[in-house]
């Protein structure tokens, strides 16, 4: 039986809402990761010092809680987990954010409207308006997380939006930007072509493609915002992860609803994959020959680009199959029901 070891890894966007739904899913990520980048949109979005700091008290809590019932009680020991917070981008000025620095990792710009509760994110991208902010965060060395899409034609929205990553890039080049979940062969080529780009990469891209969301029927768990896309796009995706490009690291944008809002007139845009990750990414590393790669991926890229010292934490998975849940507490997981390659042994 094959076996691989991953230290802290690591996950770099991770949706954790908030309330009851927090509580029932922050373990998941807790058990297995040694900490994550946690996006602020939630309603109202994290936008003030007390906020963010009263989020990250109630994650903490959250991952503190001792499983309730049978179903969660392999997640109830949750050692080290840091989430690290971020704020919904506003035009801050500097004076606020020399104050909050110390208890942000990043800022998360949201184009208006373009993803679940993004409706106060930025109305137009007015580089001269937005430029006393982004100077402040590059002197300040806050990193600037972006959902990259215009309003476009759904499959062009990311491909539409490079435009605006260079000009970001360009006018602002000791700002560190990540761009967020890319989707786009574009977008991979993007990297190359400046020094301040990142980017992050979910693992549901690089498995499907727009195909098995809507090819035969609908599949409303597999829907997504960015949209999976096509095949091309995704192996362009897997070629810099396997790779381990230093320049991408692991973020799952694992997206939790309740069961009754994907499976809906108006389904809810988000991939679960929080307790399955790690797994899954074992079997397509591994698949390839590139399991050495993994631990760059969701760990030693990020902890370059971000700067951040992970509590230690070892995962052991093993390749023996494990059959996914049909439901963790209500949200419908990816691959709910079916068996995938690699499990969860050990984790110390």
């Amino acid at each position: 039986m094959k076996q691989h070891t991953l230290l802290m890894p690591l996950d770099m966007h991770l949706h954790l809402r908030d309330g009851i739904m927090l509580e029932n899913i922050a373990s998941l990520s807790a058990y297995s990761f040694s900490g994550a980048i946690i996006m602020p949109n939630l309603v109202p979005p994290v936008s003030t010092k007390e906020e963010l700091i009263a989020y990250k008290e109630r994650i903490l809590h959250a991952v503190g809680i001792e499983a309730a019932d049978d179903e969660m009680e392999e997640f109830s020991d949750n050692g080290g987990f840091e989430p690290y917070m971020t704020l919904f981008y506003q035009n801050y000025d500097e004076d606020f954010l020399a104050e909050v620095a110390d208890e942000l990792t990043a800022i998360k710009l949201y184009p208006a409207g373009i993803t679940t509760n993004s409706e106060g994110g930025v109305k137009n991208f007015d580089i001269e308006e937005m430029r006393p902010t982004l100077e402040a965060m590059a002197r300040l060395d806050i990193p600037l997380c972006v959902h990259g899409e215009t309003d476009g034609f759904v499959m062009d929205r990311e491909a539409e939006f490079m435009n605006i990553y260079e000009s970001l890039a360009t006018n602002f080049p000791d700002l560190k930007i990540i761009m967020e979940h890319i989707t786009t062969k574009e977008a991979v080529d993007m990297l190359d072509k400046h020094a301040n780009l990142y980017a992050t990469i979910t693992v549901h891209h690089l498995l499907i493609s727009l195909d098995d969301v809507i090819g035969g029927m609908m599949k409303p768990h597999l829907f997504c915002k960015p949209i999976a896309k096509r095949p091309e796009d995704r192996d362009a995706l897997l070629k810099v992860a396997l790779d381990a490009h230093p320049k991408v690291m692991f973020g799952s944008d694992s997206a939790p609803h309740p069961q009754h809002k994907k499976e809906a007139c108006g389904c809810a845009a988000g991939v679960f994959t929080a307790p399955i990750a790690l797994q899954l990414l074992c079997e397509i590393f591994e698949k390839a020959g590139k399991l050495d790669n993994l631990q760059s991926f969701v760990s030693d890229n990020a902890q370059s680009i971000y700067g951040i010292c992970p509590e230690f934490k070892e995962i052991i998975l093993v390749q023996e199959p494990f059959k996914v849940p049909e439901t963790y507490k209500g949200v419908v997981p990816m691959y709910a029901g079916e068996s995938i390659g690699w499990s969860i042994e050990d984790v110390d």
